[in-house]
């Protein structure tokens, strides 16, 4: 038996969405800092965001609806690069927070790429 390539792309992408949509959740209190102070709604915007990234985790497992999926869920990490990892990584104050802002954003654009990869290939 052999698993379609593209099958397994989708799981492999769903897990990252599913697992932190529900780290957003359980954890919203304490992510609620990370929002940018510019942005109103605070602890709103962190539940928002952990139901969206359980929908498009969802919807790659399911494979309902994926082209929108992969469309939105790319546009909503692109938001996270911009507005939180770019920032964190070019205020800095030491190499080690640095690292990690730098970290969380090529994490990011990986899962932006896989996200639109995904919905690029989508048949519906």
């Amino acid at each position: 038996m052999s698993i379609p390539a593209h099958l397994l792309g989708r799981i492999f992408l769903a897990i990252p969405f599913l697992v932190f949509g529900i780290l957003h959740l359980m954890g919203a209190d304490q992510m609620a800092g990370m929002v940018p102070k510019w942005v109103p709604g605070g602890v709103f915007w962190v539940y928002f965001t952990g139901i969206a990234e359980i929908a498009a985790g969802g919807a790659f497992l399911t494979g309902k609806k994926v082209k929108l999926a992969g469309q939105l869920a790319a546009l909503l990490v692109l938001v996270y690069v911009l507005t939180i990892h770019l920032p964190g990584m070019m205020g800095a104050t030491d190499a080690a927070a640095g690292q990690m802002s730098m970290m969380a954003l090529l994490k990011d654009l990986g899962l932006v790429g896989g996200a639109l990869l995904a919905s690029h290939s989508a048949s519906e």
